[in-house]
Parts: structure tokens; sequence; C-alpha cells
């Protein structure tokens, strides 16, 4: 809070000596003496805590216009000054705020909550501040966010409490040309162009707890048709210390074989524990129609995964997936079975620049297609925060359809059941963006017949 004082303190002064010219290209409405706010100021004045106009005409410094519209600018700038003089002037008292509550702690390390029945705390003129005057300008400080953020004035928790929803979003743009050499016949070869908007809504529910949502709108640009735009996931999620939980349709990710068997959504829950060390549980029900398998239905699922990782040089884990539908007996090389139980492993080790990872998974239920592994070595990596940052990787890559229920390689999104080796580049030419090209070359494990696809993808972020 003091750095913020600071900072509008600093920004104040700086704008009172051009205040004339800012008025002249303020791009808000102006505030007229009919507006609440103008009101409010109006009574925080006459008790001495909002001072007037810092302004090169002399004259007019530390008065008010009765009966002119003030910019609001102006307004703000007068906000801020204020707040600098609560913070500097109220002695012995740390000034902060915790949602829509002011509190103060004085040198004794009492917590003092102004709640109306703490006694007013007086400023260095003599000014006496109240529970009332708190409120006007706790008031102010809302309906004039935006200029007071234009002044440098960032008051988090105010922020946090004003904006329960936050967007953020993606324009993705991803091509994939398949060619399959079919024997004793002609190739197979099939493109797409997929265009999507997505929106992420992040809504703020309590201190521990958010509701996220992911809203997706695809063109297919081969034969200019769009769909309509449709939630893909919600969820709420709440964070205890260490504790993580989520609830309702959720992000679906094999986190320990880095996405060798899953990356897709899930209904259901989920709780993880740990820091470096997590241990995760989740269970619910999965579309299978989501899956390589070629099956439809949903199926019951639980999972659990445990894992190491230290964000900086290795990683290593094991899980565990237990599905159940009637519909994997009609899966290709499955046999008459109703469950699929996966077990999984992974670990990476980063050297420098350099990172290398492998995963391995298995279906104990399936007959055929029931493994997956995957290799890979990565070299630096684009950053979308970073422009000009870029990297390679080159992996091998055996996903059979009965494990690799959903894998999150690019390549396999036009045929799965595949096993090969895919090279790929990545760069953020600038800030929020990404782009990726990315080869594969290998043979189908039903057939045996050779495959190749080139991915390529552009993303803006905002």
């Amino acid at each position: 809070m003091k750095k913020v004082i600071v900072s509008a303190l600093t920004s104040a002064l700086v704008l009172g000596a051009t205040s004339t010219s800012f008025a002249a290209q303020n791009p808000f409405s102006d505030v007229n003496d009919h507006h609440w706010a103008y009101n409010a100021v109006l009574g925080l004045a006459e008790a001495g805590i909002i001072t007037g106009y810092d302004n090169s005409d002399a004259s007019l410094n530390g008065k008010f216009l009765g009966g002119r519209s003030i910019t609001r600018y102006e307004m703000a700038q007068m906000i801020a000054k204020t707040l600098a003089r609560i913070e500097g002037e109220s002695g012995p008292f740390n000034v902060q705020l915790r949602g829509h509550q002011w509190t103060f702690v004085d040198n004794s390390g009492v917590r003092r909550v102004v709640d109306g029945t703490v006694v007013p705390f007086k400023l260095s003129n003599g000014a006496t501040v109240t529970r009332k005057d708190l409120d006007d300008l706790l008031n102010l400080m809302t309906e004039f966010r935006a200029e007071l953020d234009s002044l440098g004035v960032r008051v988090e928790e105010l922020e946090k409490h004003a904006d329960k929803v936050k967007w953020t979003g993606e324009v993705r743009y991803r091509y994939w040309n398949n060619r399959t050499e079919v024997k004793n016949g002609d190739d197979e070869k099939t493109s797409r162009n997929q265009l999507q908007y997505r929106l992420f809504p992040t809504a703020e529910i309590s201190e521990n707890w958010t509701a996220k949502a992911r809203l997706t709108g695809s063109v297919n640009m081969d034969s200019d048709t769009s769909g309509d735009m449709a939630l893909t996931y919600i969820f709420a999620e709440g964070n205890y210390d260490k504790f993580n939980i989520k609830l309702g349709k959720m992000p679906f990710f094999s986190t320990v074989d880095s996405g060798l068997v899953m990356d897709d959504f899930f209904s259901g829950g989920q709780i993880t524990y740990g820091d470096k060390f997590k241990v995760k549980l989740e269970g619910g029900r999965w579309n299978l129609n989501h899956s390589y398998m070629d099956i439809d239905d949903s199926a019951n699922y639980l999972g659990a995964e445990l894992l190491y990782d230290d964000d900086e040089r290795f990683n290593f884990g094991v899980g565990y997936r237990h599905f159940k539908s009637n519909e994997f007996s009609s899966a290709i090389g499955y046999g008459d079975k109703d469950k699929a139980r996966i077990f999984s492993v992974g670990a990476g080790y980063n050297f420098g620049d350099f990172s290398l990872d492998a995963e391995y998974a298995k279906n104990s239920s399936a007959d055929e297609f029931n493994k997956g592994y995957n290799v890979e070595l990565g070299y630096k990596g684009a950053d979308r925060n970073q422009p000009g940052s870029w990297g390679l990787y080159l992996a091998y890559r055996y996903a059979g359809n009965n494990v690799s229920f959903s894998p999150t390689y690019d390549v396999y999104g036009m045929t799965s059941n595949k096993k090969g080796v895919n090279f790929g580049v990545t760069w953020s030419p600038f800030k929020n963006t990404y782009t990726e090209a990315s080869y594969f070359h290998g043979k189908t494990l039903d057939t045996k017949e050779t495959t190749k696809t080139f991915f390529g993808r552009v993303s803006f972020f905002f």
C-alpha cells in the first residue's frame, strides 16, 4: 500500500503542474456539480480531508471552482492526493484496504477495523477522519478507478474486488496436412484449416474460491463454415495453502506422462495436495467420443497421480487411471471387456538450454495397441512473453489408440494409432504470440502404412 501511495503522490504532484493542459485534452466526460462524486468531494473538503486544485494559476491553488464542471482527471488527482495524505499524515497507523473494508494497525500491533466503533483519527492539519469519510473515499476510488490507474495509482485490493470477472483469450489458427501411403491403392490425403476464438473468464467467488470457464468458437476455413460459441468447460476452484480443489467440468491432462495418455476435459472433481511433491486424486465421467477409439459414449473414471517436480531440473511421476464403459468392447483390438486400466510413468531433466523427457503408458485391459511411449529432446522454447524467443524439439512417439486415448501431440490431430519421428520449431515473433511448425514421419500401427503429417499453428493472446 505504501508503494501505491508514493506513486499516487508523485503522480499527483507531476500532474498538478500541468493540469491546465490535461483538462484541455481530457478524453473523459466532465463531472458537473450535480454528480454525486462532486458533492462527496465537497463534503470531504469541508472536513479538511481533501484539498482543491494544484494549478499553474497560483490564485486557484487549494480552491474549488463552484458551479464549474471539473474533469475526471482533476477529480482523480484530488483523490490521489488524499490517499497520500492518509498514509503520510495518519501518524502511527498503517492503512490497508481489505476487500471493501479499511483496516489500520497502530505501533502497538493492535488491529483497528473501521466498523463504526473505532475512535476516528486525525490528520496533521487537525481534520478528523470518520467512518463516513472513509466510505465516501472508497466509493470515489471505485468510481474513478480508471483515472487513478492512468495516474499510476493501482489499489490492488480494490481492483480485486471491483472486477469480479477477468477475461483473457486467444485467437488460434491451426493447419493439418496428412498423407498416408496406402498399399495397393491411391494415397490418402487429408487436410484441415481451423480458426478458433477462445475466451477464458475467471470470476472471484471468495478469498479462496474462483470460477473458471472457457468459451470456444471455431471456423472451418476449408468450407467457410462456423459453429456457435460453446462452453468448453466450467468449474469452481479452491486454494487452501497446499490444497487445490476443482469441481465441475475441467481440463483433463495426464501430467505424469506429459499428455501421452490424455489432454481433454472431464466432468467431476479433483483434489491436489503438495508443493514440489504432489498427490492428485480425481474422478467423474469422460466422453469417449473425444478419444481415438471411434466409440461414442461416456465412461466412469477414477485416477491418481504421484508427482515430484522441482520446477528447475528434475521431475518424475507415476499415475493410474481406471475407466469403465460397455463401449470398450466395441473398440478395435480391445476384446470383450468393459474396463480400461492404464498405468503411466514419466520423467524429465533440464540441463542448460536443453531438456530431455521420457514417458511410458500401458493399458493392461486391452489386447492390442495397448502401449505408448515418447522420448523428446528439446532446445530452449518459445515464450509468448519474450518476443524473439524460439525453440526446437525432436521426438520419437509411439501411441496406441487403446492407451493414448486423447494425446496432446498436435500432429496426431488427423490420424491416430501410429509411431514415428516428430520434429518441430517454435517461435514468438512479438509479445503475446506463439507460432509452431511441426512434421511427423512414421507408420500406422494397424496397417503398417507410411504416414506423414505437417502441422502449423499461430496464436495471438490477449
